[in-house]
């Protein structure tokens, strides 16, 4: 196929080279009624009547989810027009960027009528010609893809129309291994979901963990009794009940913030040492170098403890193991050296991740970018065990329950890419199910 030729049982076709037993269709071909827009949506007939497909649900969930939908009060004359069976496909007529135009789902429910709004382009298939599901596989994988954005309209927003929509390329197998293809990416899809159910579950422990252990509201078995066997009691706090043994510096009496350089664009070079800048705390490897002079407080070893005190909420936000070699800090982030005395690092690290709310909360700036100070940083109360060993003991808990997260992680990613090859090699037909 690299040097040009059609592979034997093969043959070339507009969208590139496919089975001989397969045809290349459109949309308008395999489609049992016309395309058609949906219904007016006016606010004040939301809250009752039945469920209405808006553009919203389109990326909610795949498929569109019949519970999460809003109420519509419609006319029998709408529900008639504009009702949505399962396997009819949705398309999006309007986006902001260009790659997002005619973004694609499908409603599979057979139980339950719903109707959908006029921003919506709803295609119903032939189900003698095609799978439904299969074609909305088509629809969201690359050619089509590629097809529906250069078919799109671009002026103050991207805008598509039925037209376009109908010319959108298909590739018909035979019926049965449409359904087969179609099968064999659900069962992947079964798995994802299942992944991604699990991960929430596991974040959800790890929270109700960090909460309970992080406060003193749970004490490890080790910890919670007295030498006599005595349990440990509560004393009252400016942070309310914590154990009578544990103790409550402000941040600032144990830990020393240290913020990076505000290194200049003429100071950038290609080589040297790296500079972290908040996007590399994202996981972005893409560095800007320096290799002049430097104050050593802002030089970073492998797994220093960073707090990025200007970013976004709920990402960059917060604290950071550094996980890359020898590096600058730049603005926006402090280093954070603590007094080993006092605090073990890795049970300050989690500390900090169920505190970062409580900052940023008090923090300056706009909703979604925020920022905090210095000084305001150091009057936060941080309950500490009196031990280092306990510290460590509740640093390796929640470290566990980290690591476990993080293999479900790789798992789902490894599983998400295993679809997509799949789809590239099942939806192309390079290769056959048997």
């Amino acid at each position: 196929m690299d040097s040009g030729q059609v592979p034997e049982g093969y043959k070339q076709t507009e969208v590139g080279v496919i089975p001989n037993d397969w045809e290349l269709s459109d949309i308008e071909s395999v489609s049992l009624v016309p395309t058609q827009n949906g219904l007016f949506f006016e606010p004040k007939r939301k809250g009752k009547g039945i469920p209405l497909i808006n553009v919203s649900d389109m990326y909610s969930s795949a498929p569109i989810q019949i519970e999460n939908l809003d109420l519509f009060d419609a006319n029998i004359s709408e529900v008639k027009t504009f009702q949505a069976v399962s396997g009819d496909l949705f398309f999006t007529r309007s986006s902001v960027v260009p790659t997002g135009i005619a973004y694609c789902n499908i409603f599979l429910n057979e139980e339950v009528k719903a109707v959908f709004d006029s921003h919506l382009i709803r295609v119903r298939p032939n189900t003698n010609l095609v799978d439904s599901s299969f074609l909305y596989l088509n629809c969201i994988f690359s050619y089509a893809r590629k097809f529906l954005i250069s078919s799109a309209k671009t002026a103050i927003m991207t805008t598509i129309d039925q037209k376009a929509i109908n010319g959108c390329p298909v590739l018909l197998p035979p019926r049965h291994e449409q359904t087969a293809i179609a099968n064999a990416v659900s069962d992947i899809d079964t798995l994802i979901t299942s992944l991604e159910k699990l991960i929430a579950k596991k974040r959800a422990i790890k929270t109700a963990t960090m909460q309970q252990l992080l406060t003193g509201k749970k004490r490890l078995p080790e910890f919670e009794r007295h030498p006599n066997g005595e349990l440990k009691g509560y004393k009252q706090s400016e942070l309310g009940g914590i154990p009578e043994d544990w103790i409550l510096p402000k941040l600032g009496d144990f830990c020393t913030l240290i913020n990076g350089r505000g290194f200049k664009p003429h100071e950038w070079e290609s080589e040297g040492l790296p500079i972290i800048r908040i996007q590399n705390l994202n996981g972005s490897e893409e560095f800007n170098y320096y290799s002049g002079h430097y104050d050593p407080k802002i030089f970073v070893e492998p797994n220093q403890l960073l707090f990025a005190w200007s970013g976004s909420r709920g990402t960059s936000f917060g604290p950071h193991i550094w996980r890359g070699g020898n590096a600058l800090l730049n603005y926006h982030t402090w280093k954070l050296v603590v007094d080993h005395s006092k605090v073990d690092e890795n049970f300050f690290y989690h500390a900090l991740k169920a505190l970062t709310k409580q900052i940023e909360d008090s923090a300056h700036g706009a909703s979604a970018l925020v920022h905090t100070q210095k000084g305001e940083m150091e009057q936060f109360y941080v309950p500490l065990p009196p031990t280092r060993k306990e510290q460590t003991a509740i640093s390796e808990a929640l470290s566990d329950i980290d690591h476990t997260l993080s293999l479900l992680e790789y798992r789902l990613a490894k599983t998400q890419q295993l679809k997509q090859g799949m789809m590239q090699e099942l939806l192309t037909g390079r290769t056959r199910l048997i």
